[in-house]
């Protein structure tokens, strides 16, 4: 979709980035660690200051203390540490959960480590998407290793609730199974919703890899850089893998990003930013041919163009891109097997201007 963007000057808003700059102040800290010499190889698991700064968030925002010496490393983004999890974890034969629609990196790198994908679809009701936990529940084998979480969810916009976190906690007990849980957009939750962090939920914690990315988080996603969170014992075995896949991650911008999260505001505030986005968009929308879908948390959109068109959803986001000018991801994009409901999926991370325009000719349909 992006390359066909390119192609017709449409406005994109098929991937999932900013076009819009990150905080001049995040980058003057990178080039001043660069300018100090700071440019040669960090520790394995991260530079302390920067392991220490975020225990400390978590703890403030979520009350769980994990060990930054032993329980937090850093990444080279958030996907290189999902793929470290499973790699550490999941071993030949082993089955693991994945709720579907899904972020599509997920089923690649469990199949990398020999295991073998399960899946169950989350269903679509008037309130948008949810997951079925009876189903997830009924999933669950004696080959069940791990089952892979994402909250807020790309990309359906979906929020896990405490109930949620109830029904998953009740599926694990008393087994050995792991989870993953993919919390990338951990700071863009709204209306006054909550981010369940499964780190708030003691239980849960001690059997979770938790990941996020500060790509995401502070408009940066070319840097590559996130962490990931998890008790001794499997930090113990998920650095086993990274030191062998990464080993280590761009110095400065460890630096960098340590010193700038001294000030907690540019995550505290990023739900209001963006919320202001998505209310900005959905407002463009509501008198057009487009049913929206809730969008809870992430910065993404969906809507049903059932009312348009009933081609597929790479057709119709073809269309779109070709001959509207508006770029968008088909959402049978995010499943193993094609499977149509007539969903496309956009991106509001853009400058006003830019959903402007998009807007604009959203509405000549």
């Amino acid at each position: 979709m992006s390359a066909l963007a390119i192609e017709k000057n449409a406005v994109n808003l098929g991937q999932g980035f900013p076009d819009f700059n990150c905080d001049p102040a995040l980058v003057g800290a990178v080039s001043e660690a660069m300018k100090n010499g700071l440019n040669q190889y960090p520790p394995m698991v991260g530079i302390p200051s920067l392991r220490s700064a975020i225990a400390e968030k978590i703890k403030k925002l979520h009350g769980h203390s994990y060990d930054p010496a032993t329980e937090i490393t850093v990444t080279a983004g958030a996907t290189q540490g999902l793929l470290t999890a499973i790699m550490c974890a999941v071993h030949t034969g082993d089955e693991v959960i994945v709720i579907e629609p899904a972020y599509d990196s997920y089923v690649p790198a469990i199949e990398l480590a020999g295991g073998k994908p399960v899946f169950v679809q989350m269903t679509l009701g008037a309130n948008g998407y949810a997951v079925p936990w009876d189903n997830v529940a009924a999933a669950v084998s004696p080959r069940t290793r791990l089952i892979m979480i994402n909250s807020p969810h790309n990309p359906t916009g979906s929020v896990l609730s405490a109930t949620d976190i109830a029904a998953l906690a009740d599926i694990v007990r008393d087994t050995d199974i792991l989870i993953l849980s993919d919390e990338v957009y951990e700071h863009m939750v709204y209306d006054g919703l909550t981010h369940e962090s499964i780190s708030r939920h003691p239980e849960l914690a001690a059997r979770a890899f938790i990941v996020s990315s500060f790509g995401k988080t502070y408009h940066v996603t070319g840097w590559k850089i996130g962490f990931v969170a998890a008790p001794v014992a499997l930090s113990a075995e998920f650095r086993k893998v990274h030191q062998f896949n990464v080993f280590t991650v761009n110095t400065p911008v460890q630096y960098g990003i340590a010193q700038y999260m001294q000030n907690p505001a540019p995550y505290l505030e990023l739900s209001a930013f963006y919320q202001r986005k998505r209310d900005l968009f959905r407002t463009g929308l509501q008198d057009s041919r487009f049913k929206l879908l809730p969008s809870d948390g992430t910065y993404f959109q969906c809507v049903d163009y059932s009312a348009i068109s009933s081609t597929s959803e790479v057709e119709f986001a073809s269309w779109l891109t070709s001959e509207i000018g508006v770029a968008a991801i088909p959402v049978s994009a995010f499943y193993s097997t094609p499977r149509q409901s007539g969903i496309v999926r956009f991106c509001f991370a853009k400058q006003d201007e830019t959903l402007h325009k998009a807007l604009q000719r959203l509405k000549t349909i």
